[in-house]
């Protein structure tokens, strides 16, 4: 079992930028929590469904995000730390969300978030123009 923290959220206005942090726990024998896993982002807008932002694979690094990310987002792993980072750049009103991080044994390429087994409580993010 994985324990997720969130944090690094708040309000920002257009063209700035956010960091996100998750932060991983739980128990194991030997190595990481994370070992087995992919982290993925999420966020969800009132009144809107919940969307992949990006995943990243724990133990390669491999990382894939979604479409609108085009260029602006960054994620990456500190392995000492047990912990992901979405770096935001370019921030604009539209990223106004709730954003959660979670964990799956895989990253779904149609960000499947049924395939998430583990979630943080999430970080409130708002865009303000």
């Amino acid at each position: 079992q994985v324990q997720l923290v969130e944090s690094g959220g708040g309000l920002v206005q257009v063209g700035g930028s956010l960091r996100l942090s998750c932060a991983a726990s739980g128990r194991t024998f030997s190595g990481s929590p994370l070992d087995y896993y992919a982290i993925g982002w999420f966020r969800q807008a009132p009144g809107k469904e919940r969307e992949g932002v990006s995943c990243i694979r724990w133990k390669t690094g491999g990382a894939q995000y979604g479409d609108f990310v085009k260029g602006r987002f960054t994620i990456s792993k500190d392995n000492a730390k047990n912990r992901v980072d979405l770096q935001m750049d370019k921030l604009e009103p539209e990223d106004t969300g709730v954003y959660s991080c979670a964990a799956a044994y895989y990253c779904p390429s149609s960000f499947d978030w049924h395939e998430f087994l583990y979630w943080g409580q999430g970080t409130q993010i708002t865009v303000s123009s």
